[in-house]
């Protein structure tokens, strides 16, 4: 059964909370077992949070995605924040502009099967990820 794309907004913490929840409701019909559940949880949980730290705010699109051999879920995070000026650096380890560890985007790709990330300075960040099983 084919479950629709959610929508989730990301304006406070406790949409963070609810991000992975959800992300991992849809890793665990997406047949994922729990290390890759658990990669994309952390990795959804990153992204979240930098959405509403460094874009203040935004949304995700969860999707369950089939390419009739394998499963997983794909999220498309977007926020119309100030944009990532310099991307290379953004995705060096150890790198941030805040108060972490500068592990979020970079550790969010490496948690990932797939990942992309469009930044316009002024106009907003759109980063796609998946896990497969």
């Amino acid at each position: 059964m084919t479950t629709p794309p959610d929508t989730l907004q990301i304006r406070t913490s406790d949409d963070v909370v609810s991000v992975r929840q959800q992300v991992r409701a849809r890793a665990v019909q997406a047949g994922l077992g729990l290390v890759d559940q658990t990669k994309i949880v952390t990795a959804a949980s990153e992204l979240a949070r930098n959405t509403l730290d460094y874009g203040g705010g935004g949304t995700v699109v969860l999707s369950n995605i089939d390419d009739g051999i394998r499963r997983g879920v794909r999220l498309v995070f977007a926020d119309q924040g100030p944009g990532i000026p310099d991307m290379q650096l953004a995705l060096t380890d150890g790198y941030t502009t805040g108060n972490g560890l500068g592990l979020g985007l970079s550790g969010a790709k490496r948690l990932s099967n797939e990942f992309s990330i469009e930044s316009t300075v002024g106009v907003g960040t759109r980063i796609t990820i998946a896990r497969w099983k």
